[in-house]
This record gives structure tokens, sequence and C-alpha cells, in this order.
């Protein structure tokens, strides 16, 4: 899985050198910021399925044509696995601040979904939306602290943009 670390390295060995020391830097950096990560992962976990749900709440309010008939959250089945793939987003999140990079993300979130996405018909703004939601609705210190809300965040962001 990717993280921080393995990207470091691996970019050091694909280049044929030792890691610098600004790649030790980077990782340094990512290592004193673990227990915010940790603390964001940690709340997410306590209050994933209300994130999930209000996500998945907003966006079908803003995109309520999906409700119509043939539409992509039309029949129960369809309104419950789209549930299902926010909270999916929002899980793969929590592991990408515990792991301290993208990686959970990149191999089991983004890549290819844009692809199955299209083949399935379904449109990936209600997504785009439910997660710029749950990015919204976060609150330091109410849910957690400020660090803690700036990891969980910029992985919603990187989420959001691979996403639009």
């Amino acid at each position: 899985m990717k993280s921080v670390v393995t990207t470091v390295i691996a970019a050091a060995d694909a280049a044929g050198r030792f890691p610098s020391t600004s790649d030790l830097e980077s990782v340094q950096g990512s290592i004193q910021r673990s227990a915010a990560r940790l603390e964001a992962a940690e709340k997410l976990a306590a209050n994933i399925d209300n994130v999930a749900r209000e996500a998945y709440d907003a966006c079908i309010k803003k995109y309520s044509y999906l409700n119509n008939a043939g539409e992509a959250n039309s029949t129960d089945t369809f309104k419950t696995k789209c549930a299902r793939d926010i909270k999916h987003y929002m899980r793969l999140i929590q592991y990408c601040l515990v792991v301290g990079g993208t990686g959970p993300l990149d191999e089991w979130g983004i890549a290819g979904s844009r692809e199955v996405y299209r083949a399935l018909g379904l449109p990936t703004p209600p997504y785009v939306a439910a997660l710029s939601f749950a990015r919204n609705r976060g609150c330091a210190p109410r849910d957690m602290s400020a660090q803690a809300l700036t990891e969980y965040n910029a992985l919603l962001d990187y989420a959001i943009n691979s996403l639009s």
C-alpha cells in the first residue's frame, strides 16, 4: 500500500539514489502529523454512519432528479448502493488517515472509478457533492482538533478533485 514512506523510497530507488535530506524531512513531517491523522481517523470511525448518511442526504437534496424513475437513486436497491458507495469513500479516507498517504483512495476508490461510473451510467457530481458536504460539515473543535480537521479535509479535497 502506498504511504509517504513507500512513496519516498520508491522515488529514490527509481532515481537510483538513496533518499535525500528533503525526502527524509517529508517522512518526518508525515510522522509528526500522525497523531492528528489518527485522531481524525478515530473520530471518523466513531461517527462514520452519521457522516455518510448526512452526506448522502445532502447529495440527494442537491440532485433530487436522481429519485426520478430510471435514475441512479430511483429504487430502494439503488439508494442502498449509493449510500454504501459514499460510506465506502469515507472508509477509504479513514484508511488514508491511518497510513499517512493516499494509497487506499488511489487503489480502491479512484483507479477506474470514472470508467465504472460511466459504464453504469452513474453521474460523479453527486459523489463530489456528498464528499464536499462532509468536508464543509467538519468543525474544529466540535468534531476534532484543527490539525486533525486539516488532515481529514486534505484527503476529502483529494477525493473530490479526483472525481471532478
